[in-house]
């Protein structure tokens, strides 16, 4: 069954990937964006995920084109590495706003129609960092691995209206974000997993899109790791 999807942060890397396998799996989806482009048969919607006004102008437009929004996946995401001496108080709370109260807001506001229809599929993209830690990424860690409390609660607060919100856990995956990584680092994070290569996008979409379909209305408050083996579950 073709379904109205709303992708935050949809425009490169694990978000477009995942966009484009909704795409291709025939549901109608709607990408948002702040620089780029969108991947083709994806509705392009300017979003600043940081805007609570914006992401609710955002969700109104996939529906207005698509019909309310069914599926949401959230993937917008920033990094301000740096150790905890050096981090200034707003590239934490900068950190903390794209990647968690961004997600806080696109679930409010999507999940008004989902309540309505009794249907809906939520899904946070996290990372292995949420759980295990990553020296230098306190802001990043901490905001990640708020994304899954926040989704193990609205598991328990939407069950009863049909709405699942689970969460995609990646490992380190080969997009713009690692890119900025020396060789040298990349090679040593690569040291750490088992299967030792990073994830390509696509991957971590075809998890997405498991979790978003159908098949999977049993299936709430789950943390899917898609890493490789690097966090081990943790």
């Amino acid at each position: 069954m073709s379904r109205s999807a709303l992708v935050i942060g949809g425009n490169r890397g694990i978000g477009r990937a995942i966009a484009q396998r909704l795409v291709e799996r025939g549901d109608r989806v709607a990408a948002t964006y702040r620089t780029g482009d969108c991947p083709d048969g994806a509705l392009p919607v300017r979003c600043d995920v940081t805007s609570s006004q914006d992401v609710k102008r955002a969700v109104k437009e996939a529906g207005e084109a698509h019909g309310p929004v069914e599926i949401l996946v959230v993937n917008a995401g920033i990094t301000r590495d740096k150790p905890l001496y050096a981090m200034t108080e707003e590239e934490f709370e900068a950190t903390l706003r794209t990647n968690l109260t961004g997600a806080f807001l696109a679930a409010k506001h999507a999940a008004r129609g989902m309540i309505r229809s009794r249907f809906g599929r939520i899904v946070f993209i996290s990372s292995v960092v949420a759980l295990s830690g990553e020296a230098g990424q306190a802001n990043y860690a901490a905001s990640k691995a708020g994304l899954i409390g926040m989704a193990r609660s609205l598991a328990r607060e939407f069950g009863g209206h049909g709405i699942t919100v689970n969460v995609v856990s990646p490992g380190l995956t080969d997009t713009d974000m690692v890119a900025v990584l020396s060789e040298e680092q990349q090679q040593k994070l690569i040291g750490r997993i088992p299967l030792g290569r990073m994830a390509q996008p696509e991957e971590i979409a075809a998890a997405t899109e498991f979790l978003t379909s159908d098949r999977t209305g049993y299936i709430t408050g789950a943390v899917l790791p898609v890493d490789g083996g690097m966090g081990m579950g943790h």
